[in-house]
C-alpha cells in the first residue's frame, strides 16, 4: 500500500492559509462595519515648521509675502571693482633661479614671482605694490614694482 499524499508538513501550511484568509475576511468586516471615518479625518496640513499635524494652521500666524520679492534662480552677481593693484612684502627672492615669494599685507598669503614679472630689481623685505594673473599652478605676481 502506498503512503497518503498529505504530509505533516502540508498540512500545516494548508491550516496557515485558511487562518489567514478568515483574519483578512475578519480585517476587511470590521473595516465595512466602522465606516464612520470622513474625508475630514484623512486631511492632515503642514504647520509653519514643515511638520505633518492633524489641526488646521492659525490664521493669526499667516505671514504676507510680496511675490514679486521672490527670486527664481540663481541671483545676478554684483560684482565689486576690486583695487587690482596690491601691496606686499618680498618674503624670499632667489637672485639666481629667478624667483620668490611675496607676502601680500592684508590677507597673509604669499604669491609666486618670477624675474620676467619684475618691473625693477628687488631683494628680500623690500615693500612692493603688484597685480595678480592666473599661473599653471595658481596665482602669480606680476607688473611688481617698488612701493
Amino acid at each position: 500500500m502506498g503512503k497518503s499524499q498529505e504530509t505533516y508538513n502540508k498540512k500545516e501550511k494548508e491550516k496557515k492559509r485558511l487562518k489567514k484568509r478568515q483574519d483578512k475576511k475578519q480585517k476587511k468586516e470590521e473595516r465595512k462595519s466602522n465606516e464612520t471615518s470622513s474625508f475630514d479625518d484623512m486631511i492632515a496640513y503642514v504647520d509653519e515648521n514643515g511638520n505633518i499635524v492633524d489641526t488646521p494652521p492659525d490664521v493669526t500666524k499667516k505671514k504676507v509675502i510680496n511675490a514679486e520679492s521672490i527670486e527664481i534662480g540663481v541671483p545676478k552677481r554684483v560684482e565689486e571693482e576690486v583695487d587690482p593693484i596690491r601691496k606686499g612684502r618680498i618674503d624670499f627672492f632667489n637672485e639666481a633661479k629667478g624667483f620668490g615669494f611675496i607676502k601680500e599685507h592684508e590677507t597673509n598669503e604669499k604669491f609666486f614671482v618670477h624675474v620676467n614679472g619684475l618691473l625693477e630689481e628687488v631683494v628680500e623685505n623690500d615693500v612692493v605694490q603688484f597685480e595678480l594673473e592666473q599661473g599653471m599652478k595658481g596665482l602669480n605676481a606680476v607688473r611688481v614694482k617698488k612701493a
